[in-house]
């Protein structure tokens, strides 16, 4: 009996190891199963990243979404692996695209939000493979993804587009489709552009592959990506002359110049907001400088100025000293200059600092007068969602700010010209720069800081800046405390810009336009029926898969085939 129960002593211990080293094998011939797999969703996510800034490998997105593509409708792929694979895909992506958010609330925030980013592809990868057996299978990956890019610039705390495709594409040519659908419908065209080329090319290795009668008895069926590529190249040969022309400052839209301000940090990092009087005296003699050039004839005399956000974090409104400088600098120039300043919102204390992210025009003559509070306030940043809750979780959370997002229409009033403004975060939001424009806006600002970011941030915003001016054929200026700043056409085109982290000013003649565009008019629209062409796909595919049929119904219809057979 002694013996018997030593045996089974013995069975009990080494069981559980047997079972643990049986289950790390499996999960080792899985994961070498899957390795070529996993290998170009990796491929796949970094040809993503490069095509945009700073690399701006353009075409690098159609190979993506290609290889994106065979991955996902692969028979092998299941639900659980287009899960799985989107989520892979999404993590090589946006790790490598999102770095400098490390130096400002360090690197573990980056990566939980480069993770929360990732889910939206993980969701997207596991839909397309519910949808890829549908006819026409392109089509319908192209609108999930415009409805997965739609819902994560919308969640969570107002969504974070950063990383939309459509931004990938400022050196592209279907860069014009943005006048028609903005920064969707480039998104949308990119994306199926990627996946048609899969499908035909797959097609054709099926095709090829198979005996000398089959490839004899029918072709490869390459019609319906094929007419997706077509639709996609004639839409943006439609839309290049108008966009052209416009970038070509033909027409009679009146001309002016404009001037864009950048004053330059002491030093980059978060460190910059302790030099606040030494940013602001930075941005005056950078003024100074232009109208002693406007006055020894070396540069225009601009109708206005465009200093970058948080130009002046002294609030110039209650500030004496701050508010003498600026005028000064207006004074100077003799044109009214759009300052970038801090100021108290109502409530304001020294326990609770609520403040408005403001750009006020500052005329020569009779000081502050019109002004824009910035509306979309960027979270974790310029406030903090559930403060007393995260404080808790990271000592970074000290560091969010206390701004509280103004009304208004997005446009002020300088020397008697509507000046559209989006102010850093707001113009990644197709919303703010549309309404703008919708209310009158004749040129587009962006005042920008990022003097706690990199080059690398700074090239892709500016890309943001470049696809708005073509959406709404609307010249665009570009002011950062550091860089880049830059005066875009309405085609896209860098008309000047500056050098990072170094003081210039830039002075350009412009034309104010007032024309809508497609996109300006009816962008929510286009947007809402490329979501519905992924909503139409999933719907697809439920109805295919008989999902709808109701289950006492398919119980019925079974009991009713069982007495047939028997009989």
């Amino acid at each position: 009996m002694a013996d018997v129960d030593l045996e089974s002593d013995r069975g009990d211990a080494t069981g559980p190891n047997t079972a643990s080293r049986s289950r790390l094998e499996r999960l080792g011939r899985a994961l070498l199963d899957r390795l070529p797999v996993l290998s170009v969703t990796i491929v796949a996510g970094l040809a993503l990243c490069v095509s945009f800034p700073p690399f701006g490998w353009w075409y690098a997105a159609i190979l993506a979404f290609a290889l994106l593509g065979w991955v996902l409708t692969r028979p092998a792929t299941t639900a659980a692996g287009g899960l799985g694979y989107g989520l892979l895909f999404g993590l090589v992506f946006y790790v490598p695209l999102l770095p400098w958010i490390s130096g400002l609330v360090g690197a573990l925030p980056w990566l939980a939000l480069s993770l929360t980013e990732a889910l939206f592809p993980a969701l997207f990868g596991l839909v397309a493979a519910l949808v890829r057996r549908l006819p026409g299978w392109p089509l319908w990956f192209a609108g999930l993804w415009s409805a997965q890019e739609w819902l994560k610039a919308t969640v969570p705390f107002g969504g974070f587009p950063w990383g939309v495709v459509g931004f990938s594409q400022t050196e592209s040519p279907v860069l014009p489709l943005a006048s028609l659908g903005g920064a969707p419908l480039v998104s949308f065209a990119v994306v199926l552009l990627g996946f048609s080329v899969a499908a035909m090319t797959l097609e054709v290795i099926r095709w090829w592959r198979g005996d000398a009668a089959a490839r004899a008895a029918a072709p490869p069926a390459v019609v319906l990506p094929g007419l997706c590529i077509s639709l996609v190249l004639l839409s943006t040969a439609l839309a290049w002359p108008d966009v052209r022309k416009a970038g070509a400052g033909a027409g009679d839209d009146p001309l002016v110049t404009v001037a864009a301000v950048q004053g330059n940090v002491p030093r980059l990092g978060l460190e910059f907001n302790a030099q606040r009087r030494a940013v602001l005296d930075n941005h005056v003699r950078e003024t100074l400088r232009l109208a002693e050039d406007v006055r020894a004839g070396r540069a225009p005399q601009p109708m206005f100025v465009i200093w970058p956000e948080n130009s002046s974090d002294i609030d110039p409104l209650v500030n004496p000293d701050a508010g003498q400088q600026i005028a000064t600098a207006a004074a100077a120039i003799d044109a009214p200059i759009l300052v970038g300043g801090v100021v108290a919102a109502p409530g304001h204390s020294r326990d609770n600092p609520v403040s408005t992210n403001s750009v006020i025009v500052w005329n020569p003559e009779t000081g502050p007068a019109d002004r824009h509070d910035k509306q979309i306030v960027q979270p974790f940043g310029e406030y903090l969602p559930f403060r007393s809750f995260f404080s808790r979780l990271s000592p970074y959370a000290d560091r969010a700010g206390y701004f509280i997002p103004g009304q208004g229409s997005g446009v002020v009033r300088a020397a008697g010209v509507p000046v559209g403004i989006t102010t850093c975060w707001e113009v990644i939001f197709d919303r703010a720069a549309r309404e703008s424009v919708r209310n009158g806006a004749q040129v587009l600002s962006v005042p920008s800081n990022n003097a706690t970011f990199d080059e690398a941030m700074s090239e892709q915003q500016l890309a943001f800046g470049r696809l708005r001016a073509v959406e709404h054929d609307r010249y665009v200026v570009v002011a950062g405390t550091v860089g880049i700043s830059a005066v875009i056409a309405p085609d896209g085109r860098e008309l000047a810009r500056t050098g990072f982290f170094e003081p210039a000013y830039l002075d350009q003649q412009i034309r104010l336009k007032t024309a809508l565009t497609p996109a300006t008019r009816f962008g929510p629209i286009v947007e809402a029926v490329l979501v519905g062409i992924g909503l139409a796909g999933l719907l697809g595919a439920i109805l295919h898969n008989g999902s709808f049929v109701p289950a006492r119904s398919r119980g019925r219809r079974s009991t009713t085939d069982d007495g047939k057979g028997a009989t």
